[in-house]
């Protein structure tokens, strides 16, 4: 799957590299850090491209290759500047001694390009605040792989700031982080960051797994019940898939592997097996509920993994429209 993966990348790379730098930087605009980085370590490695693997990529991507089969001939330069076409220099140059050198770059930005385990560790004799601060510039799915790192006590706190940081001030962000301050050149004047919040502590949570779940609500709810309270609204689990409907289920269906499914549905309640098998042609129906009664027992944590990554294709899904998620009062999208 892999390897799979890796071909996905290189192609994207190869129809970038054909667009030239202008169209280029204007796909990196809308690209996440984490894919930006990818891809640009992919067009540094290219540096010669059979024209056989240019036309078959040109041809999936429904493009014209022309007569033209050279297409970059300096690679790290070409990097460079796509990089700093599409972001701006400061935060082009964050990438770039990363991508071309592998060399270390500084502030919160390098803390997306970091394992949890080792951000954790940095992070470990941080006050809570500053902490929750960091950590709501992180994706969620880290920051929450960050919080399992933590200790105890100090993912509690740390969880805690989150749910009640109601956004950051543009000098606070300068304290923490050099690299902001250079976006944030407008200094006082510019309105603060609207990060945190219950609903980012909820997301953040959904994501660390029921046992740690039901620790930090816990220690939450006995320091104040009404943030646990809008915490939970905020949240959505595994079972509340239930509450989605018909054509949701469906339109979820259709991204999740068969394999993957019947390890999430092992640790599933009969009415959300139902659901499932109910959305799901009789055959396609049948065969699910066979390779769930021949498998045998399966880890706790291998179930709450797949179901995590259910989750997130949910929550996908959940942006892009596809999919309605019920809860609370109003019609927010979680």
């Amino acid at each position: 799957m892999s390897g799979k993966d890796d071909q996905g990348v290189e192609d994207a790379a190869i129809l970038l590299m054909s667009l030239g730098e202008e169209e280029a930087a204007e796909v990196f605009k809308h690209l996440a850090p984490k894919e930006v980085q990818k891809l640009g370590e992919t067009i540094a490695r290219l540096k010669a491209i059979p024209r056989e693997r240019v036309d078959g990529v040109l041809e999936k991507f429904n493009a014209v290759a022309g007569e033209q089969s050279m297409l970059v001939t300096d690679t790290d330069e070409y990097v460079k500047s796509v990089l700093r076409k599409a972001l701006g220099e400061d935060k082009a140059n964050l990438l770039i001694d990363r991508i071309l050198q592998g060399s270390d770059v500084t502030g919160i930005e390098s803390l997306k390009w970091m394992d949890p385990g080792s951000v954790a560790e940095l992070l470990r004799n941080e006050h809570p605040q500053i902490v929750a601060a960091i950590l709501v510039h992180l994706d969620n799915d880290q920051a929450s792989s960050v919080l399992k790192a933590l200790p105890e006590r100090q993912r509690n706190e740390v969880v805690i700031r989150i749910a009640t940081l109601d956004g950051i001030q543009p000098s606070a962000l300068k304290d923490l982080n050099e690299v902001m301050s250079k976006v944030l050149a407008g200094g006082d004047r510019l309105k603060k960051a609207s990060l945190g919040g219950a609903k980012s502590a909820a997301e953040m949570i959904n994501l660390m797994g029921s046992s740690v779940e039901t620790a930090v609500l816990d220690y939450i709810r006995e320091a104040d019940n009404e943030l646990a309270q809008k915490i939970m609204d905020n949240m959505f689990t595994f079972d509340d898939l239930e509450k989605i409907d018909d054509k949701g289920i469906q339109a979820l269906l259709k991204e999740v592997q068969s394999e993957s499914l019947v390890i999430a549905l092992k640790g599933a309640t009969p009415e959300m097996r139902e659901k499932v098998f109910k959305n799901m042609s009789s055959r396609a129906a049948e065969t699910l509920r066979e390779d769930l009664e021949s498998r045998g027992p399966v880890r706790v944590s291998e179930v709450e993994s797949e179901q995590k990554e259910m989750l997130k294709i949910v929550r996908r899904l959940a942006d892009e429209g596809q999919i309605v998620l019920g809860g609370g009062g109003d019609d927010e999208f979680l």
